[in-house]
This record gives structure tokens, sequence and C-alpha cells, in this order.
């Protein structure tokens, strides 16, 4: 990340990285990181801590992404209401096998036409197509499906999806800090940095030794700091 970006800010990296870290990958309000911060001797208020995670964490999120690997062949779509200001909005969200989240899309809709958006958004985003579709038994995703993706396999079964419906619990987590989201373009600026950075610190603990996950987590911290720039600012 280009050190311009931090032009005229009196905070180093190391600070604004921490702060934006810490309110995308816990359930913490600016408030909160106010305080944190606080207990450290670093007094800043929790409106510069919002300004931040405005302008870097999507920064830091598309570099995440430019770097990731290629994930499995398995997609696994799901779509989750959330209210704002009184009305019903759709968070559609594809994971791989290992509860990745690879995209997710706010829209007013449920139809054909919105899963076909969604789809187009995945393979623009991701520039492969996967092997295997799953899905719950929603029949728009069949019929978007037969018209972007005709030649991939489509699963159908509620049992099947477990992995994108429990990919949605930080989503629900975060929302009770946050006094739910107020609109569509909050909700998709924040959630299209929330799961990337997310991605970097999830381990998979349950199938993993205690040794591979500590070494898990400093792999993700070190690259959490080149992404952040902090070894460069140092």
């Amino acid at each position: 990340m280009d050190k311009d970006l931090y032009h005229r800010h009196r905070f180093p990296a190391e600070i604004i990285g921490h702060a934006v870290w810490l309110y995308h990958r816990f359930n913490l309000s600016f408030r909160d990181i106010e305080e944190l911060l606080a207990s450290r001797g670093v007094l800043v208020s929790n409106e510069t801590i919002r300004q931040w995670c405005l302008k870097f964490g999507q920064a830091y999120a598309n570099n995440l992404c430019l770097s990731r690997p290629r994930r499995g062949g398995k997609w696994y779509l799901d779509e989750v209401y959330l209210s704002m200001n009184g009305q019903c909005h759709y968070l559609w969200r594809a994971v791989d096998r290992a509860g990745h989240v690879l995209d997710i899309l706010v829209q007013s809709r449920r139809n054909r036409h919105a899963a076909k958006r969604f789809l187009r958004k995945l393979l623009k985003g991701l520039c492969y197509a996967p092997r295997v579709m799953i899905t719950d038994k929603l029949k728009r995703y069949a019929a978007a499906k037969q018209d972007i993706m005709p030649g991939v396999e489509h699963r159908q079964h509620k049992g099947l999806n477990s992995r994108a419906e429990v990919s949605h619990q930080p989503t629900r987590l975060k929302e009770k800090p946050m006094r739910h989201f107020k609109s569509p373009t909050q909700a998709q600026r924040f959630l299209s940095a929330h799961g990337p950075i997310n991605n970097l610190f999830r381990c998979r603990r349950h199938l993993l030794s205690r040794v591979d996950v500590r070494a898990a987590r400093e792999k993700a911290f070190f690259t959490w700091q080149i992404i952040t720039n902090a070894l460069a600012a140092a």
C-alpha cells in the first residue's frame, strides 16, 4: 500500500491499522476502541476512528483480495434479510468450503434478477467459475445459474448449505454495537471490508493443533502488518 495514503495523518500506520483491525475483527463500537486505545496512552476520538475505518478499511480489504489464494471449487450461497429504516433488504453471501467469504451483495429484492446480479458480481471478482454451486431450495438460484453458469453443477438442499448460513453470524453480532445498518450503501461498504479482513484471521481452530493455530495466527498478523504498511513505515 502506498505511503501517501497516510499523508497528513497525525498517527502512524501501526495505530491506524490496529484501530481498523479492532473494529472489523471484534464486536466493538467506535467508543469501545477509543477507550482501548486510551488505556495504551493513545488519545484519539471515536469520530477519528470512524473516519479511519471508512478510509482505510476498504483499502486494506482490497489489498487482501488481490493477494488471496484461489479458493476451492465449491461455492455455498445464501441470503439473509436485513432490516434498515423499517424496510427489508437482503444480504447475498457466498462462501467456500472452509467458510471464507467470497463476496457479498446487499439488494432490495430476492428474485431471479437479484440472483443473476450476484452471480455476475462473483464471477467478475473471482475470475473463475466453481465446480459445484450449493444453495438452499430458493428457485431463483436455479433460474439464474442456468443463464449465467449453465455448465456448473447445482445442488439444492437445505442441509447442505449450513456453511453459508453460519457465515451470517458475524454480521448479526456486529449489527448490535452498530445499532443496525442505516442504509444499503452503509451495509455494503462495511461488509465488503469486514469479510476479507476476517478471512485473514480465520484459521479453523477445530482442525488444527495448538502449535499450528499459533503459526497460522502469526502468519496472519505478519500479513496484516504488510498490508497496513506498518513494516515500511517503521
